[in-house]
């Protein structure tokens, strides 16, 4: 089983039109299944190929879904397709499994991964030896830059087969501001790294675990990193990007598994969106004030998709509970 990351950037929208396509995020990870049991990381030539004149380079990607967490890129005449060996400029080792999506700024991509524990349902190993890495990788040719490795605060979640074991234990994806890197890695908490990988800051966000693990990923506003820390200790929390001190918290974010999304108003005004339980929830990013809320997916237990959000409006869905709703952002 061989993990790999295609990046896309495909173009969501339509030609001479301002609607977005719905379509599934451009920055993922799917499995591959090839006969090398080597973890490899694929990037299609779009990111790294700059020869053809029918490609045009592609934007930074900086945070989960990339900018403004919307999921659209605007390079055009990219691959809609590959597979193995179609359509890849490179391909090169991790030190491990993981989940999360790969970011780019400037030259270089980032990506987190695991390794020593859970890397196969049939022998998952011990977890004491379960340890989690920061990567960086050259853009065009795929080249390892530098590997940092991150010890975790144990026990974590236990692996367990099937759906409890899917995504395994580095699956919140990073961000960056451009000047550093910000990496959440559950109860072992949120850090703050330079562009070379020299931690800067760590500050923690609780020590709970769930059988699923945790998968939430940061979002950057201003001079916040925000954390979704349901599953640590049930709160959303707000660090200062520079110091790591906590600048508010906010508690009773119960069955949470999704990342916050920032909505932009009309008024130019920012509300900070998370999708509970039988709710929408909105609050004032700076001070962490509840704003508004309103119904929201009608699950007693767990909301896992990310709200997407577009003109001012927030649109949400609930797999369990086969409902969609869209709700204007401004209370």
């Amino acid at each position: 089983m061989v993990l790999a990351i295609a990046d896309l950037f495909r173009s969501q929208w339509t030609a001479g039109s301002r609607t977005p396509k719905l379509q599934f995020p451009s920055v993922f990870r799917r499995n591959i299944l090839m006969s090398s049991r080597s973890l490899q990381i694929i990037v299609l030539s779009v990111i790294a190929s700059y020869s053809s004149t029918s490609l045009l380079p592609a934007a930074d990607w900086t945070q989960f879904r990339g900018p403004g967490s919307s999921a659209v890129g605007t390079a055009e005449n990219l691959p809609n397709s590959w597979d193995a060996t179609k359509n890849i400029a490179w391909k090169t080792t991790l030190p491990g499994l993981g989940t999360s999506s790969p970011i780019i700024l400037n030259d270089r991509i980032y990506v987190t991964c695991y390794s020593g524990y859970a890397a196969t349902a049939e022998n998952p190993g011990d977890m004491q030896k379960l340890m989690r890495h920061v990567v960086c990788l050259d853009r065009k040719t795929g080249k390892q830059i530098w590997s940092k490795e991150f010890k975790p605060e144990l026990p974590e979640s236990a692996y367990r087969r099937g759906n409890d074991g899917w995504h395994g234990y580095s699956s919140s994806t990073p961000a960056t501001d451009g000047k550093h890197l910000y990496v959440f890695f559950g109860k072992s908490g949120v850090y703050c790294l330079d562009l070379e990988g020299k931690q800067v800051w760590r500050s923690t966000v609780g020590t709970g675990t769930r059988g699923w693990g945790s998968a939430s990923s940061l979002l950057l506003h201003k001079n916040l990193v925000i954390v979704n820390a349901s599953v640590e200790s049930q709160a959303l929390v707000a660090f200062d990007k520079t110091t790591g001190k906590e600048v508010w918290g906010v508690t009773g974010i119960r069955g949470c598994w999704n990342s916050p999304v920032m909505v932009t108003l009309a008024d130019g005004k920012s509300e900070l969106v998370l999708s509970i339980p039988q709710k929408i929830l909105a609050f004032d990013p700076a001070t962490g004030k509840e704003l508004w809320d309103c119904d929201g997916i009608p699950d007693r237990g767990y909301i896992c998709p990310t709200v997407v959000t577009h003109e001012g409006i927030v649109y949400a869905i609930g797999g369990r509970s086969n409902t969609a709703l869209a709700v204007r952002a401004g209370g």
